[in-house]
C-alpha cells in the first residue's frame, strides 16, 4: 500500500505536560499522531481543546509538524488540560491530571464517521473514556472503525473495570506495560503468574487479537493467538520516559501498515522508543533519517 493511501486517526486526549525540562505538548493519542506523521504516515487527531492561550498553542503545534487539527474542537467552558509530570528517581513518571477539561466533552460529528471508516487504524486511549460525554462519542466511532487499537493509560482513579471491559472488548490490538498487564489481569478476572498466562485470559475472554507488551528495559512482546515475538530494547542514556510507550506503538503500527513482519515491526518500535528516551518530552524533532541513523549507530556499538 502507498504511504498517501494510509491513514490513521487518533482519539483522545491532548494536553501540556508540565516537566522539569518545560512545558511540551503531550497527551497519548496526540503522541502517537505526532510520531506517525514523523515516519510518513498520514495521522490527524480528534480531540477538543479550550478556548484560551493553551489551546491555542496546542493548535499550532498541530499544524506546525503537520497533523490534521480539523477535527479538534475548541470548548467554550472548560479549560486545555494540563498535567503535571513529575519523574522519579528511577525515571518512572507520576502524573497529576486536571478533571474536568475539554477533552472529557468531544462531541459527536457526522463527519467523523466515514473519516473513521475509511482509515487504516483508530488508535484510542483509556484515560479519554473516563467521562461518559466523551466515552459516548468514542463508542460510536468504534462502530465504524476496521481496525481499532486501544492504548491502555492507566491513572488513578481514572479507571475502573467496568470501563477497561468496555474498552477491551472492542479492541482489536491492545498495547499496555507489564504493570498495567497485571493490574487489568487482576480487575477482570483474577492475575496469574507468568506474563503469557494473563495475556491468554485477556485474549480469550475478550476475543482480542494482538496484544503488544512492553516492559521498559527487558524490551517488549508480541501476542497474537499461541504465537509470541519478544524484542529486546535499546540501551540508552535515558533522558525521561515519557511518551516512550507512545512512540512505540506508533512505529510498530507505521510499519504494519506497510506490510512489514511482525519482527520488523517491533525492532523499529523499539529503535523509536529508545531515540525518544534519549531526548527529553514525548515529541522530540527529529526525522526517519535521523532514527535510521541512531539504528544504525546501535548496532555498530553492539558489534
Amino acid at each position: 500500500m502507498n504511504d498517501r493511501d494510509i491513514k490513521v486517526v487518533c482519539f483522545g486526549e491532548i494536553l501540556w505536560d508540565n516537566l522539569p525540562s518545560g512545558k511540551k505538548p503531550g497527551g497519548a493519542p496526540m503522541n502517537v499522531a505526532y510520531h506517525l506523521k514523523q515516519l510518513g504516515i498520514e495521522s490527524l487527531l480528534i480531540s477538543r481543546v479550550g478556548n484560551d492561550d493553551d489551546g491555542n498553542g496546542l493548535l499550532r503545534f498541530l499544524n506546525d509538524i503537520g497533523v490534521q487539527s480539523d477535527f479538534c474542537q475548541m470548548d467554550q467552558a472548560y479549560p486545555t488540560s494540563t498535567v503535571e509530570a513529575i519523574v522519579m528517581e528511577d525515571h518512572d513518571i507520576r502524573y497529576d491530571i486536571r478533571f474536568p477539561v475539554a477533552w472529557d466533552f468531544i462531541q459527536p460529528d457526522d463527519h467523523l464517521i466515514p473519516l473513521v471508516s475509511n482509515a487504516g487504524a483508530l488508535v484510542f486511549g483509556s484515560l479519554s473514556s473516563r467521562n461518559n460525554v466523551t466515552r459516548k462519542t468514542l463508542f460510536g466511532l468504534l462502530e465504524a472503525s476496521q481496525y481499532k487499537v486501544l492504548d491502555i493509560n492507566l491513572r488513578e482513579p481514572y479507571y475502573t473495570p467496568e470501563n477497561l471491559t468496555e474498552l477491551l472488548t472492542r479492541a482489536d490490538l491492545v498495547k499496555l506495560n507489564s504493570d498495567e498487564l497485571k493490574i487489568i489481569a487482576k480487575l477482570t478476572g483474577g492475575s496469574f503468574d507468568t506474563e503469557q498466562e494473563n495475556v491468554k485470559q485477556l485474549q480469550d475472554r475478550f476475543r482480542i487479537s494482538e496484544v503488544l507488551v512492553t516492559k521498559g528495559i527487558a524490551g517488549a512482546s508480541y501476542y497474537n493467538g499461541d504465537r509470541q515475538y519478544d524484542v529486546p530494547s535499546h540501551k540508552v542514556a535515558v533522558k525521561d520516559t515519557v511518551g516512550s510507550g507512545d512512540s512505540f506503538l506508533a512505529a510498530f503500527l507505521a510499519k504494519r501498515c506497510r506490510g512489514n513482519t511482525i519482527s520488523e515491526s517491533l525492532n523499529y518500535a523499539s529503535a523509536l522508543a529508545g531515540f525518544v528516551t534519549s531526548h527529553y518530552g514525548a515529541c522530540p524533532s527529529y526525522t526517519v533519517s535521523d532514527l535510521d541513523l541512531f539504528m544504525n549507530d546501535y548496532k555498530s556499538v553492539r558489534l
